[in-house]
């Protein structure tokens, strides 16, 4: 497709802004019409909170859109034929105690209640935080008490994100509301949004819950998931992207939205300072080189960290990269044998395990990281990122750096649900 040129200036600009607005690499999508894919999850979402007496868990590791999930749930409801869908949202810390965290959930609803208090009380109705009705202690009848009152008069959603950060005391207390909220078919829902492998890793008490509790899991998004998110901007911005291109860029995500809103803005903002509205594979190279020059600090640091050697030829920046790009389960780990054949392809020579073995489990110390985990027995050794957005940090240096020319990646590698 030839580039198509323009030459208002104005316009140019105007769209420069705009695609920081379509493509948010470091807040969650908030709006619906930017929503890209998770059907699946988003459909059993919805029949969860058709269902009285039924909750839900989305869990998964960090960056593959929870939040933004649980942010556009509301705008995919119909409102209840009793009244409006509440629908607030709050962020948990480890500083948080039950008490804490209901308040903030409840302080977002409002309601029109008079003032009875003082000597000359006020008897018109004003709009007061429903959190203001609360006992102190808060405890889990209370809560469902409210609840069950709020349910009266609309379809209370409570959405409880980075559950994962609260004290162990704290989340039995969840688990008691909502066993509480379950048995008496109150008709409000809770969902618990966190960070963890298995449900299990967040909810230790999630055996006495799991009647009311549906668990759904948050998989890294699919090709066509990316792709979706890449489309839905650019048509949102009237551009158009090379196949290439976009596939460039749906390889380097590996299937975290992240990567993709970073990629595919600063694309658009290099082809529309060229006065085009058509992305090419070379704007999306020179994308990635700013991607790698204005990521966190955090990511490069630790990247430094792990792969700096004072041996020349040294192997750690090429193992780092083969484990990026090595095949995995559907958890991201991957076994010592899953970087052989990478490794041939980065350095272009035949490497068996003992030659790098020790890099492995350098990476898993304090001395150069932590940047790989590692779980399982002697011998059966398993590893995987500590921080997700580390892996395609780590493809994206050896793009730039001209390793991975005409890679071929595995199917757990473009994104595919894991």
């Amino acid at each position: 497709m030839a580039e198509q040129a323009v030459t208002d200036k104005q316009k140019l600009d105007t769209l420069a802004i705009e695609a920081g607005r379509v493509f948010t690499p470091t807040t969650p999508i908030d709006e619906r019409a930017l929503f890209a894919g998770r059907r699946r999850q988003l459909q059993k979402v919805t029949d969860v909170i058709n269902q009285k007496g039924q909750h839900a868990v989305i869990f998964g590791e960090r960056g593959v859109g929870k939040t933004s999930l649980s942010n556009v749930l509301s705008s995919f409801l119909a409102s209840p034929s009793n009244g409006v869908v509440l629908s607030p949202r709050v962020n948990c810390d480890s500083q948080d105690t039950f008490e804490s965290v209901w308040r903030k959930v409840l302080a977002q609803i409002t309601r029109f209640r008079a003032n009875r208090t003082g000597f000359t009380p006020d008897n018109t109705p004003r709009r007061r935080p429903v959190a203001q009705e609360l006992p102190s202690p808060v405890t889990p009848d209370a809560i469902r008490e409210m609840l069950s009152n709020l349910a009266l008069g609309s379809l209370p959603i409570l959405i409880i994100d980075e559950f994962d950060r609260l004290p162990q005391n704290v989340k039995a207390s969840f688990a008691d509301t909502i066993k509480s909220l379950s048995d008496h078919a109150i008709n409000a829902t809770v969902i618990l949004v966190g960070v963890a492998d298995t449900i299990n890793d967040l909810i230790k008490e999630q055996q006495s819950v799991e009647r009311a509790l549906v668990q759904i899991r948050m998989p890294r998004m699919s090709n066509s998931e990316i792709g979706e998110i890449i489309d839905n901007g650019l048509q949102r911005l009237g551009m158009t992207i090379a196949p290439n291109a976009k596939a460039r860029i749906t390889a380097l995500s590996q299937g975290l939205p992240h990567y993709t809103h970073l990629l595919a803005r600063d694309s658009a903002r290099s082809a529309l300072a060229l006065s085009s509205l058509h992305i090419t594979l070379q704007i999306v190279d020179e994308a990635i080189r700013k991607a790698l020059e204005d990521a966190q600090q955090s990511i490069q640091s630790a990247y430094h960290k792990a792969t700096m050697s004072p041996r020349k030829n040294n192997l750690f920046g090429d193992v780092l990269l083969a484990c990026a790009v090595a095949e995995t389960d559907e958890l991201g780990f991957f076994a010592a044998q899953d970087i052989r054949g990478p490794m041939q392809v980065v350095t272009g020579k035949k490497y068996d395990i003992p030659s790098y073995a020790q890099h492995l489990n350098d990476f898993c110390d304090v001395k150069r990281g932590p940047i790989l985990e590692k779980t399982g027995a002697k011998r059966r050794f398993r590893f995987r990122f500590v921080n997700p957005l580390m892996q395609p940090y780590v493809i994206m240096q050896g793009f730039a750096a001209g390793k991975l020319n005409g890679f071929q990646f595995p199917e757990s590698q473009k994104g595919v649900s894991r």
